[in-house]
């Protein structure tokens, strides 16, 4: 888009108009779908707008890392399909999907969504894993909210496969599931002048001056942060977004 695409977009924005008619502060409508994968240990679809994300949870059994013998882990992998954008291509992961990855990652493992230490099976040994895979379907802006909301719901459904003798019956899942500690929800708050924008779509995402994904806990405890953009922030500004973010995951957390 050209710089007068821009210029176009601002004059909407300096009269409180966004181009879908939203408000600043208004998510498009959220839906969330529970067990699409008969194979995957939990896992959801989730659909903001027209930005459609999946998610799946498969728990493996491997070696603890060595400096943490009495713990599990937690991997997050994020594939951004062909079929999902134009601009999305086929091979290795770009820096776009390893941004949503670690995103998605940092803000469970830093919230303490999952505690560990019970995912130790045998100290030093034996631990479950928990592999998350997020898939794009369709990209109509702000994959950060929607692959973190598609993940936390995955994991809300998912349940231990049968484990006997060192072995998983993937085929046979028991009735215990994660016993999550907290429930984190990321926000994203775009900057374009003088507007601070939730749920982007992909025409506001493109002339963004800056952005800053919060995400946080039922509490308010703010667990993770992510800025983009190459415009800087002030105080003033993060403190608006901030709030701005903290007021929106605690209707974001009702859909879960």
């Amino acid at each position: 888009m050209s710089d007068n695409d821009k210029e176009h977009l601002l004059k909407f924005l300096n009269k409180k108009i966004r181009f879908d008619g939203r408000k600043f502060d208004q998510f498009r409508d959220v839906n969330i779908e529970y067990d699409i994968s008969a194979n995957a240990e939990g896992s959801a679809k989730i659909q903001i707008g027209e930005t459609v994300v999946v998610a799946g949870v498969k728990m493996l059994v491997g070696a603890p890392f060595p400096d943490r013998p009495d713990e599990g882990a937690i991997m997050v992998n994020a594939e951004l399909l062909p079929l999902s954008s134009p601009d999305f291509e086929s091979g290795p992961p770009s820096i776009d999907a390893i941004e949503l990855a670690r995103v998605v990652d940092r803000g469970i493992r830093e919230s303490k969504a999952v505690d560990l230490k019970k995912l130790c099976i045998k100290k030093g040994e034996t631990c479950w894993i928990v592999s998350i895979d997020i898939c794009t379907l369709n990209v109509a802006g702000n994959l950060f909210d929607a692959s973190t909301l598609a993940a936390m719901a995955a994991l809300t459904k998912a349940k231990f496969p049968k484990y006997e003798d060192g072995t998983v019956d993937y085929k046979e899942h028991t009735d215990k599931g994660l016993d999550l500690e907290k429930v984190p929800i990321g926000v994203t708050v775009l900057k374009i002048g003088d507007a601070l924008l939730v749920d982007p779509l992909n025409e506001e995402e493109i002339h963004l001056d800056a952005r800053l994904t919060i995400t946080s806990t039922k509490d308010g405890t703010i667990c993770a942060l992510q800025k983009g953009g190459s415009e800087t922030l002030s105080l003033d500004d993060i403190k608006s977004m901030v709030e701005l973010a903290l007021k929106k995951s605690s209707e974001l957390r009702k859909k879960l």
